[in-house]
């Protein structure tokens, strides 16, 4: 039997108040949110604290959202999943945090450029449609008391 292949992976949008980061993704050629794959025994919510700390610098804080059920990650928007060549399908986890207004991007050598997005820089993004629409997703998310 032919088992298909999977790979899980994390994105993350830093929010600064009414903003977010993206990056300009080397391979991709596409503006993305920080992310990257899943380590073996790691939880989604610890590789976004992971992938947001090694490719950003940036220390970001993952909060529960308004109205998130019990038992959801603190942070997670959303989910997409699609299918990546021999990776097969790329199931992605999506979650926002806060970053500090006078946080500094230290960037590595994922990408080449990186942008702090407000509404308007969003819409007109070349990037994959749900990359703006879970973009928007992270501006308009409230955290939980």
């Amino acid at each position: 039997m032919n088992e298909a292949r999977r790979a899980f992976s994390v994105a993350v949008y830093a929010r600064q108040g009414e903003r977010v980061l993206v990056i300009e993704h080397r391979r991709l050629k596409t503006w993305l949110p920080i992310g990257g794959e899943v380590e073996a025994g790691e939880t989604p919510l610890e590789a976004a604290v992971r992938e947001l700390r090694e490719e950003t610098g940036l220390v970001g804080s993952f909060r529960t959202l308004r109205g998130a059920l019990d038992g959801v990650p603190a942070g997670f928007i959303g989910y997409e999943e699609h299918q990546a060549g021999s990776k097969g399908l790329h199931m992605n986890f999506v979650f926002v945090a806060e970053v500090a207004a006078n946080a500094e991007v230290v960037p590595n050598d994922e990408f080449g450029a990186f942008r702090w997005v407000d509404r308007a820089e969003l819409d007109r993004l070349e990037s994959p449609l749900n990359v703006r629409q879970f973009g928007f997703v992270a501006l308009d998310a409230v955290f939980a008391a």
